[in-house]
C-alpha cells in the first residue's frame, strides 16, 4: 500500500511538472522574428495604417491599383527612420545594395523607401542634382535592353506613352551631374513585387505610390548621392 501511494504521488508530480513545462516547449516551437517582414504570420499592428497609405488612388485621370503590403517584405515600405548624416536636409541618399533611398530630414531623421536595382543602378556612384522631374513619362528601351532581350523589347523599340503599363510608373527623377544627364534614373513601377529586390531593367524604382510622395517633396536641383558597396549605413531599422 505504501509503494503505491508513493507512485501515485510521483506519477501527479510527473503530470504537474510536464503542465508547467509545455507553454515554455509551445513558445519555444512558435517563436517567430519580431523584425519586420520576418514572418508573413505574425502579428502586424500597422497593416491598416498601411493599407491606407498604398491604397487605390486617381492620379490625372489614371488610377493606379492598391497595393497588397502583406506580399512585400516590411522593412521596404515607406516609413520615418533614424538617420544621422552630415548630408543637409532635402538630400536624396541611395543605398543600392541594402535597397533603401532615403531623403534626408531634420533631427537626424529620414524618410526610407524600399527600392528595386537593375545593373544599371548599381554601376553608378557619386553625386549629382535632380535635373529635371516628369509626371507619367514616356519611355523606350535602350538598344542594349534591345540586344538584352528582342522578343520583350523590339516590340517596344518605339516608345510606350506615360501609364499604367509603362515601366517608368507614375514619376520620374532625372540625375543630373555637370549639366548633363547621367542616364540614371529613380522611377516607378509596373511591378510592385520587384521592390527590395535586383531587377532586370531600369535604374531605382520604387512603388507608384512612393515615388509620387518623394517627387512632391524633393524639387528640382535637390542634391542625390548614390552610396557605392561598403560605405557605412548610418540608417537604423
Amino acid at each position: 500500500m505504501f509503494h503505491t501511494t508513493v507512485a501515485r504521488a510521483a506519477n501527479r508530480g510527473a503530470r504537474v511538472f510536464l503542465l508547467l513545462l509545455l507553454p515554455a516547449f509551445a513558445a519555444a516551437c512558435t517563436t517567430t522574428g519580431s523584425g519586420p517582414g520576418t514572418s508573413a504570420n505574425a502579428p502586424w499592428p500597422m497593416l491598416s495604417y498601411y493599407q491606407d497609405m498604398y491604397g487605390e488612388i486617381e492620379d490625372n485621370g489614371i488610377v493606379i491599383p492598391a497595393v497588397d503590403v502583406t506580399k512585400i517584405d516590411r522593412q521596404y515600405l515607406r516609413q520615418m527612420v533614424d538617420y544621422p548624416t552630415s548630408e543637409p536636409v532635402g538630400t536624396i541618399v541611395i543605398d543600392p545594395g541594402n535597397r533603401f533611398l532615403y531623403l534626408v530630414m531634420e533631427n537626424g531623421k529620414a524618410m526610407r523607401y524600399g527600392i528595386g536595382v537593375a545593373k544599371a543602378g548599381l554601376e553608378y556612384e557619386g553625386d549629382g542634382v535632380i535635373g529635371r522631374k516628369a509626371e507619367w513619362p514616356n519611355w523606350a528601351p535602350t538598344l542594349a535592353m534591345i540586344e538584352r532581350e528582342p522578343e520583350r523589347y523590339r516590340p517596344l523599340a518605339a516608345g510606350l506613352l506615360g501609364g499604367l503599363t509603362n515601366p517608368l510608373g507614375s514619376r520620374a527623377l532625372y540625375l543630373y551631374k555637370d549639366g548633363k544627364d547621367t542616364l540614371y534614373r529613380i522611377h516607378g513601377t509596373t511591378e510592385p513585387w520587384s521592390i527590395g529586390k535586383s531587377v532586370s531593367s531600369g535604374c531605382i524604382r520604387l512603388l507608384n505610390h512612393d515615388i509620387m510622395d518623394l517627387y512632391k517633396r524633393v524639387p528640382r536641383g535637390a542634391r542625390m548621392v548614390v552610396l557605392g558597396a561598403g560605405q557605412p549605413q548610418p540608417g537604423t531599422v
